[in-house]
């Protein structure tokens, strides 16, 4: 590993970009977080809600890896989400051990009637970019991912 002074280490090319990206993910969230409190929820409830919307449930595992929440921090938020009515847990059928959880009712129905509209808001930003730029820094923020990961 090179070894640099703080003055090379704050001078690195790749720095200006980490920068832009740190400051692009700050906006987006503030935006999209702003929006999900207008609607009553707090992002990682949403997150949870709008994974759940459309399936017959899943697993805490498999939740953890379609979400964008520390499997420590998914517990909590299930049993807040779970003491509103909104999820329910049960038991696997097929593994006693596997815990599905799935949204209620209420939880669907309130799928039902923030997702379309968080969506709807989201593309108010997003839908500004011409298609084609979008899809240019989709791909382009998926070779930035290959990298941070080291393929």
């Amino acid at each position: 590993m090179t070894t640099w002074t703080s003055k090379q280490a704050r001078s690195r090319p790749f720095i200006p970009l980490m920068r832009e990206l740190v400051r692009a993910y700050q906006d987006f969230e503030r935006f999209a977080v702003e929006d999900l409190r207008e609607r009553g929820l707090t992002s990682p409830q949403a997150d949870v809600i709008f994974a759940l919307g459309n399936t017959d449930g899943m697993t805490c595992k498999e939740l953890g890896e379609r979400s964008l929440i520390t499997k420590g921090t998914l517990t909590g938020i299930i049993d807040r989400l779970e003491k509103k009515g909104l999820v329910l847990r049960t038991t696997s059928p097929s593994d006693r051990r596997s815990v599905i959880v799935e949204l209620t009712p209420a939880g669907i129905e309130l799928f039902e009637q923030e997702f379309p509209a968080h969506i709807a808001v989201l593309e108010q930003r997003f839908g500004s970019l011409p298609e084609g730029r979008r899809e240019d820094l989709r791909e382009l923020l998926v070779e930035l991912r290959g990298h941070l990961q080291g393929a």
